[in-house]
């Protein structure tokens, strides 16, 4: 990694500062750009998640799903804790802190609304920031990039009946229509311009034209993910500063929830007698979140200035330091492995 990705986790602390500051020192500039709606979907940020995923999707070969059977076991313990646990564990975290714990601290429609950014969190796996952790932790690359590509084709089918149902259960109406078209907007569309920008400039014995494209739109997706921040905490920015608490019960069931699945996965890539190799990059799938599709999707759902949304947002907030935390562990724990 390069010096600018290295210190992604301060660019992205200062981008969150800048967008709270500007956020409260032009607010009107932003209500402004909060308005920017066709359909539900707020332009600018659907502009700035675009030019972000797109790049991830570029990097995904699924060529590679054809290796599929090799090393099963890592394969099957990710898509287990991604779409079998997860996202019900999320849920059931959120309803048991928000309708028990916290609920005299928190008016209930407010409840249900984080409630519902939570889950919307859970049920989005992680699929570009994984290649950053499963690199940090020495993870098998080729492995990593079928474990992401199998998540993405899964989430295509999967992602928008498990969160309608699991919305449903806590109360909330779905429009199935602004669920459906987010699903198309922010994974399959990026998802099939990826493979069409793949197939026109690889070739299986050159991957020159590949490798210039990706360092050349690298940058631009970085500045993609910037820009999403900074609008992201510029439109909560209010809402930030007048209810700090908020923050911190939104992050607590978030926290538990990321270091509880890391260690349900953990043990199962130890008790699958996994190598290191492969349960790391597999249990930092299960543990982190596609967050872009998150926020995008609790915009279009529930509106900018929603508790989704904040939900959302905090989950952007704890992703990195939390995830730097795991990868730490998961360095210094390789001897338990093979």
């Amino acid at each position: 990694m390069g010096l600018f990705e290295r210190w992604l986790s301060l660019w992205v602390a200062l981008c969150i500062a800048a967008g709270v500051v500007l956020g409260l020192l032009v607010p009107d500039v932003f209500q402004a750009i909060a308005a920017m709606n066709i359909a539900q979907v707020n332009i600018p940020v659907a502009i700035f998640i675009w030019v972000m995923i797109y790049p991830m999707m570029v990097q995904v070969d699924f060529s590679s799903i054809k290796d599929v059977g090799r090393k099963p076991k890592g394969l099957l313990l990710t898509l287990t804790v991604n779409w079998l646990i997860k996202p019900f564990t999320m849920a059931a975290l959120g309803w048991l802190f928000f309708r028990v714990f916290f609920a005299d601290l928190v008016d209930a429609q407010t409840a249900t609304e984080y409630i519902a950014g939570m889950i919307l969190l859970g049920v989005a796996p992680c699929t570009a920031m994984v290649f950053v952790w499963s690199h940090l932790t020495k993870g098998d690359a080729n492995y990593t990039l079928v474990q992401v590509s199998v998540n993405d084709l899964i989430m295509i089918f999967a992602f928008a009946p498990i969160a309608a149902f699991l919305l449903g259960v806590s109360d909330v109406v779905v429009p199935w229509d602004t669920l459906l078209l987010a699903v198309v907007l922010y994974v399959l569309v990026p998802l099939i311009a990826g493979v069409l920008t793949r197939r026109a400039l690889d070739r299986p014995d050159n991957h020159a034209k590949l490798e210039a494209f990706l360092a050349g739109i690298k940058p631009i997706s970085i500045c993609g993910l910037l820009a999403t921040v900074i609008l992201l905490f510029a439109f909560q920015a209010q809402t930030i500063i007048d209810k700090p608490m908020a923050i911190v019960l939104i992050a607590i069931p978030l926290l538990i929830q990321t270091y509880g699945i890391f260690a349900l996965a953990y043990g199962g890539a130890k008790l699958l007698k996994l190598p290191h190799n492969v349960a790391a990059p597999a249990c930092m799938i299960g543990t982190s979140n596609f967050f872009e599709l998150a926020v995008a999707v609790a915009i279009s759902l529930f509106g900018l200035h929603s508790g989704a949304a904040l939900a959302t947002v905090v989950g952007v907030l704890v992703e990195v330091p939390v995830m730097l935390t795991l990868v730490a562990f998961a360095n210094r724990t390789r001897h338990w492995f093979d």
